[in-house]
């Protein structure tokens, strides 16, 4: 998911054999997703797009409790969006998948949307992650939000390495640029398994 045609291959091959399991093993890891979806606005209509949407785990979720939102997945897996499709398809006629990187400069997207979400993706876009959200300012209409969930860091390097080797970095690199670039409505960092690692929360308004 990011502007290096290698690491768009090194995303495909890992979650190749990833896809059919994520969901069933990443719980574990993935903290503050639906506590960052229910911090959203409720706006009545709304176009949502989604950086890195993997399986269409939160696309599924806010298509079931917002009928009158359009949605737009992103993602280069290709092995990923086939789950995304399958979790998503009583709502086809509201989402739209995309297989594409994001951030090249080039947006996939039609229009100036009111929504973008990163949701454990912009620790993976290495290179590519400031690009990427530089392209979400550009692709935001003014006043369109911003939001993210991620790690932030870990005291441990041991830890550090072993998801350095799994392709995610964690050294507290993604707020300060959201910062700089949006203007915070929400943000929060959250400890978790005795401080093993933190995450974040933003929201962010253009």
């Amino acid at each position: 998911m990011n502007t290096s045609s290698d690491q768009v291959k090194i995303m495909q091959r890992f979650y190749r054999w990833q896809a059919g399991i994520y969901d069933a093993t990443r719980w574990a890891f993935l903290f503050g997703r639906q506590r960052l979806l229910h911090l959203l606005p409720h706006d009545e209509h709304f176009h949502f797009v989604e950086i890195g949407c993997g399986t269409g785990r939160n696309l599924r979720h806010l298509a079931g409790l917002r009928p009158t939102w359009q949605f737009t997945g992103i993602d280069v897996s290709p092995d990923m969006l086939r789950q995304a499709r399958k979790a998503t398809a009583a709502y086809s006629d509201r989402v739209n998948l995309l297989q594409i990187p994001y951030g090249t400069g080039i947006s996939p997207l039609r229009e100036p949307v009111d929504v973008i979400l990163f949701s454990y993706s912009l620790t993976m876009f290495n290179p590519g992650w400031e690009a990427a959200i530089e392209q979400a300012w550009h692709d935001l209409r003014p006043g369109g939000i911003v939001a993210a969930v991620d790690f932030h860091d870990t005291p441990y390097t041991w830890f550090r390495n072993w998801m350095t080797a799994n392709h995610v970095r964690m050294d507290r690199h993604l707020l300060p640029f959201f910062e700089k670039r949006f203007q915070p409505e929400v943000r929060q960092v959250h400890a978790t398994f005795g401080l093993l690692w933190r995450y974040f929360l933003f929201v962010g308004k253009k």
